[in-house]
């Protein structure tokens, strides 16, 4: 088979799409629990269901095994992460930013710690700004590792799942020398990073680089010329670019569909515009092309990787600035002034100028925004995030409309939703 057949992938679409199944969509169907057709039925699938990436259900309208209608619902995690975010600092809600995104946690970092120096007006010194870049495209790597192995377990192929768990572990033991922690890593500070990242780690960072291409190359041999894995995954859930941007997708979602549109590219941050890398889009709006847009953007991670590596200045990873950033342990073990300015930053928080802002980055999975509202205390009057899989799981239903129930599996996938912040 020809994987780059566009008429073979349209040829799927159609069997899928067959006139009697049209005719069935036609029908005025309001609500899915109205008026039920004489053969239809009513499914939940979820959220206990372990194809739904998390505690998603979705209630289904099939006639025979066609799905007519599905509605997603979400709520079953309760978190409650922004009206926390209301109680406590700036400083102190980094640490839950780790448990929204849990397979990203170091992007979902990066985020808050940008969106509050915007909050305060300040910027990160040249090599935080670096390390920050650095961290979240390791992030970008890991996630779709794990998006590449969940997709390919959804449709059967179980072993590729333990391989790309194998790939990920060699970078969670360089995150942990990087952060000291493997998962949570709570990484990034107001005005920087935690700490610096030494020569070892780096050469680390580049040993595994070095592997890597290889790697992916023996992933793909496994499935991308497999004709059962083609078949599962081409031609299902399309969703075209109109519909896309009109219901917010962000992401490989969107780029799936052929809209090259990347925060990293469009709105510049940090030092992606000192970077060199390619914005990938696939045209044919199924599962396959938002599958194989993460596949290229983690080649493209490892070339803006390289190039961090060989451009990284030296320098420090941390502002100081008193009345923001909380200053160095050694300086608060050693000098009077500096313990002061500690001892207030953690009861009574950095306090930005009253006001609003909302910054945006590039994550794994499209446009993670924090929109803050200050009051000009050192609590956020209002701290709302714009999370990526709650606005992508929107394409859900227009994805899913017109397939087999088979096939939603797979489709759940290609969005790679997260259940955490999908429900914050």
């Amino acid at each position: 088979m020809n994987l780059n057949s566009r008429a073979e992938i349209e040829r799927m679409h159609k069997i899928r799409n067959s006139k009697i199944l049209k005719e069935l969509m036609d029908k005025d169907i309001s609500v899915i629990f109205d008026d039920p057709l004489e053969n239809d039925m009513i499914l939940n699938m979820g959220p206990q269901h372990p194809a739904t990436h998390g505690v998603l259900r979705c209630v289904l309208r099939l006639n025979g095994e066609n799905i007519i209608k599905l509605v997603p619902e979400l709520g079953y995690l309760h978190r409650g992460y922004e009206k926390l975010a209301e109680n406590m600092t700036y400083h102190d809600f980094i640490p839950f930013t780790d448990r929204n995104d849990y397979l990203a946690p170091l992007s979902n970092n990066v985020g808050i710690a940008l969106a509050i120096d915007n909050s305060l007006g300040i910027e990160a010194p040249p090599r935080a700004q670096w390390i920050r870049t650095l961290v979240a495209e390791i992030a970008r790597i890991s996630s779709h590792l794990m998006a590449m192995g969940s997709t390919c377990l959804d449709v059967g192929a179980v072993t590729m799942l333990l391989w790309t768990f194998t790939e990920r572990e060699k970078l969670y033991d360089i995150i942990e020398l990087i952060t000291g922690a493997r998962f949570t890593t709570s990484y990034t500070r107001i005005g920087g990073v935690a700490n610096d990242i030494d020569d070892a780690t780096l050469a680390k960072l580049k040993d595994w680089l070095d592997q890597f291409p290889n790697e992916m190359r023996y992933f793909e041999k496994l499935v991308h010329k497999n004709r059962i894995f083609v078949d599962r995954i081409a031609g299902i859930g399309i969703i075209e670019p109109e519909k896309a941007i009109a219901l917010g997708l962000t992401g490989p979602v969107l780029r799936g569909s052929g809209v090259a549109r990347d925060l990293r590219k469009d709105m510049p941050y940090l030092v992606y515009d000192q970077l060199d890398f390619n914005v990938i889009t696939f045209n044919d709006c199924d599962v396959w092309s938002r599958y194989m847009v993460r596949i290229e953007e983690m080649k493209e991670s490892a070339k803006l990787i390289r190039q961090i590596l060989e451009k990284m200045p030296k320098g420090r990873v941390k502002l100081v600035e008193p009345k923001s950033v909380l200053p160095d342990k050694q300086d608060v073990y050693t000098k009077m002034e500096d313990l002061i300015n500690d001892f207030m930053l953690t009861n009574f928080g950095a306090a930005p100028e009253p006001g609003e802002t909302y910054t945006a980055i590039e994550g794994p999975k499209g446009e993670l925004g924090y929109f803050i509202v200050s009051d000009g205390t050192g609590y956020p009057w209002k701290l709302k995030i714009r999370a990526t899989s709650s606005a992508n799981l929107q394409g859900l239903p227009a994805m899913a409309e017109g397939s087999m129930i088979a096939d939603i599996v797979a489709i759940i996938g290609s969005i790679d939703p997260i259940m955490g912040e999908a429900d914050k």
